[in-house]
């Protein structure tokens, strides 16, 4: 039993319960238990009440004797009832072996918060005067987002050995290829430039590894400071533009100039320049690809659009998943790690921002970064044209 439970369990027995309720949970044919003082009673009542676990009593017959605010803030309890089968099971389960631990996911239309995962420890109430099958104790705790963590930690893991399992093993191979054409200069420089290429995907991925870890809380967020847009959107023109250039694209930029966020420059940064790289990498050659700045209801919008590939409705919210990507076959064309939307997302909210994204198949894509405007930044400004990203990074070179 854990120590929580225990604890519950002891202040239930040692008169949790006034005496009334005492009384509605002997058994038939048992005598009265012990009847407590009514004001350590109340005390008792008080302590379970403030405790953060929901805590429920279930009594002999599968009603409801005492439910904390806790546990009717979940929505599980009305009146006397257990309104969650699963819960009703489980007590009868308990009150016949003495003991369980289970999890049981809860409706959401029970609370109004979508549904949730309890980790549930039910234990049965015998003591020295109650020599048949008790009252049961219910506690449970909210276990949905650390059962969600525990998946995408194990998911995490076994993606990051396959995601690194691909450039190491490429590089040994080709290792060895180069040893069997020694005698060939063309094909040992053939081989040394694909060698480059899987080496500076393993530097990508472990770097943008690194970056997630930090974004998620592996280091304190640093101090945020006012930001200029302008700045922002040139350093990622900056380094997208050779990208851009291979694949004959124009990176053309417009909005509105001036505008000044709440946040860390070299993560806004990195979080435009992966919107660009993202929309390089799905574009078809000879387009274009617009990236604007505006004002809107308090928030800088940066939106990058393309004229690319587009995505599939079903994956649209998934794509900003770790390593999640629409075409699994399109993985090693385009070079991605899978990570760069999800480095977004988390720069993103750690702002106090969003992202969203707008795409239809065939049409291509928009991807629009939300970050809060400093303090006493105008609602709305009506837009206003820059020329090409190309002549905005010459003059501010």
């Amino acid at each position: 039993m854990s120590p929580l439970v225990a604890l519950v369990v002891g202040l239930i027995l040692g008169g949790v319960v006034v005496g009334t309720a005492l009384h509605r949970l002997r058994a038939p044919g048992v005598a009265d238990p012990r009847v407590v003082s009514l004001h350590e009673a109340s005390l008792t009542r008080r302590l379970v009440d403030l405790m953060d676990p929901a805590v429920v009593l279930v009594g002999v017959d599968d009603s409801v004797v005492l439910a904390n605010p806790a546990a009717r803030g979940l929505g599980i309890v009305r009146g006397s009832r257990l309104m969650v089968p699963d819960l009703v099971d489980l007590s009868r389960a308990v009150r016949a072996t003495g003991s369980r631990r289970a999890d049981v996911r809860l409706p959401g239309n029970l609370a109004g918060s979508g549904p949730r995962l309890v980790g549930v420890h039910g234990v049965r109430l015998d003591s020295g005067t109650i020599p048949a099958p008790g009252p049961v104790a219910l506690v449970l705790q909210d276990v949905t987002e650390a059962r969600r963590v525990e998946a995408v930690r194990r998911d995490f893991v076994a993606n990051v050995g396959h995601e690194l399992k691909t450039p190491v093993g490429a590089l040994a191979l080709l290792a060895e290829a180069i040893e069997g054409a020694a005698d060939d200069p063309e094909a040992v420089q053939r081989f040394a430039a694909r060698i480059a290429h899987e080496s500076e995907r393993l530097a990508r991925l472990v770097r943008e590894l690194i970056d997630l870890s930090r974004l998620q809380g592996g280091e304190p967020l640093p101090e945020l400071a006012p930001v200029e847009v302008d700045h922002v959107l040139a350093e990622a023109v900056d380094r997208t533009r050779m990208a851009a250039r291979v694949k004959r694209l124009e990176i053309a930029v417009g909005g509105r100039s001036g505008l000044v966020v709440q946040g860390v420059e070299s993560q806004l940064t990195t979080a435009v320049t992966n919107l660009l790289a993202n929309a390089v990498a799905y574009s078809a050659g000879e387009s274009r690809i617009a990236l604007a700045a505006r004002a809107r209801s308090g928030f800088a919008e940066i939106a990058v659009t393309d004229s690319g590939i587009g995505i599939p409705r079903k994956d649209r919210q998934r794509v900003f998943e770790r390593f999640y990507r629409v075409d699994q076959s399109r993985a090693s064309s385009t070079g991605g790690t899978g990570l760069g939307l999800a480095i977004v997302k988390h720069v993103a909210s750690n702002h106090g921002g969003s992202v969203t994204v707008w795409s239809e198949e065939g049409l291509g894509s928009t991807f629009t970064l939300r970050i809060p405007l400093v303090a006493g930044a105008p609602a709305a400004l009506p837009p206003v044209a820059l020329p090409p990203a190309a002549d905005v990074a010459k003059e501010r070179s």
